[in-house]
């Protein structure tokens, strides 16, 4: 018999971990949710990366947006970026492991899509290429890792970092993320089809022009409003779903397409983290 049950610390240490989780991301992740299911039904993409074990939970939420969750719904565009092998062995072969998810990125991303990178450490210098990719490119980076506080945390937008001492607790911590956000991404999908149409487009207007206002200073209600052909246009004429807005510094470039700065930031985050361990 063992001096210390490995089972029971395992599980001890998993609860601790899914209790503070519960306390300090529960809200959080449920945002995501809604977040990603507004902009995925205007027909935004989700990119997701990890590395190892982060990687193979990366493509498992990629499979339940692609596939389904627990009821039946449309599928929507989700791409885990380990999953394309020779896109993957060219770009670290000729541009090096680093450049791994950045490149992808820059050529998958446009703005409006979300990013939701995956590290136990944080430290992953492919993934914080990626997210500094991600954010030039106009992306909503969101980043799932291990204790606060680390690079890739720092580089997103949104980080929720899990409270644990091992790696192992830290990934099934993150299941649990990747499991809770999809249930409010199917709660927040529902809920927006089970408006009528004509509510559907009311909402899109009133924050179409709330967002206007903003903007301008200006009333939101400036006179008739134009008439409808379908979903209202976003920037450069694309939908917007229920709930999402216009982020800050999107803008439609000359061919009405919102606009997308190809840019390297890939190479100075490298030279500014040195990086830690690959997962």
């Amino acid at each position: 018999m063992l001096p210390v049950d490995p089972a029971h610390e395992h599980c001890r240490a998993l609860e601790a971990a899914l209790a503070a989780f519960r306390e300090q991301h529960a809200a959080r992740v449920t945002s995501w949710g809604e977040q990603l299911a507004a902009a995925l039904a205007g027909d935004a993409r989700l990119l997701a990366a990890g590395n190892g074990g982060s990687a193979a939970q990366a493509q498992h939420l990629t499979a339940e947006l692609v596939g389904r969750y627990r009821s039946e719904r449309r599928p929507y565009s989700a791409i885990a970026l380990h999953a394309d092998t020779s896109a993957v062995t060219a770009i670290g072969n000729d541009y090096g492991f680093g450049s791994l998810y950045a490149r992808q990125v820059t050529a998958h991303g446009r703005p409006g899509d979300v990013l939701l990178l995956l590290s136990t450490s944080g430290r992953s210098e492919n993934l914080t290429c990626a997210a500094a990719a991600g954010r030039e490119a106009g992306l909503r980076v969101w980043a799932l890792t291990g204790p606060a506080p680390n690079p890739l945390a720092r580089r997103a937008d949104e980080a929720l970092c899990v409270e644990a001492d091992t790696t192992a607790t830290v990934q099934e911590a993150h299941l649990v993320a990747v499991h809770l956000l999809c249930e409010a991404f199917d709660v927040a999908q529902d809920a927006q089809h089970a408006l009528p149409r004509d509510v559907r487009e009311l909402v899109r207007d009133a924050e179409q022009a709330a967002d206007a206002g903003a903007d301008t200073g200006a009333p939101a209600d400036t006179g008739p409003a134009p008439a409808r052909t379908g979903r209202s246009p976003g920037p450069g004429g694309e939908p917007l779903a229920v709930g999402e807005s216009v982020s800050a510094g999107e803008s439609p470039g000359a061919s009405g397409r919102r606009s997308r700065a190809p840019g390297r930031a890939g190479e100075a985050v490298r030279a500014a983290d040195p990086g830690g361990p690959a997962r």
